[in-house]
């Protein structure tokens, strides 16, 4: 793993390993038997399993490598090891509140872990980088597709280690 590289939280890279081992280990072994069961077959010109599995042992290779890049790119993060807990940066869970005192609570997290239905915003989303930094009760004014938003900091939360 390099120092420089993008963030991840541990719990992000662990499921990035997860992925690459059942690929690994699960995936591409079932693949590689369909595969030798059909080119057992004969002619291989005009036979789908066969057509298939090379198909999908080609995407599972592509994914294998992908997984491989990234998981020696990241930064593991341990957001529990946070010494400035009075400030919003990486693995921070932060309340915002917009003009209409809507509430949304937002976790700032790798990209490759981000999933904005749950919550999880990467870091370096419009929205991550505007909250970088930010303390109780700063404003931040971000620029979205719908237009230009404002929303205040009301809360600032870290994992506990």
């Amino acid at each position: 793993m390099t120092s420089d590289g993008p963030p991840i939280t541990p719990a992000g890279l662990a499921a990035l390993r997860a992925r690459y081992d059942h690929l690994l280990g699960t995936e591409r072994p079932a693949i590689v038997e369909v595969v030798s069961w059909a080119a057992g077959n004969g002619d291989r010109s005009e036979n789908g399993d066969y057509l298939y599995g090379r198909k999908r042992m080609r995407e599972i290779d592509r994914e294998l490598a992908h997984l491989a890049r990234r998981m020696k790119a990241l930064r593991p993060i341990d957001p529990a090891a946070q010494t400035d807990r009075r400030r919003v940066w990486f693995g921070a869970t932060v309340t915002i509140a917009d003009e209409d005192d809507n509430h949304r609570s937002l976790t700032l997290v790798g990209d490759d872990e981000q999933d904005a239905g749950a919550g999880l915003i990467g870091w370096s989303a419009p929205i991550a980088r505007a909250l970088r930094g930010a303390s109780l009760g700063d404003l931040r004014r971000v620029t979205l597709p719908g237009g230009e938003k404002e929303w205040e900091v009301v809360a600032v939360r870290y994992p506990e280690g």
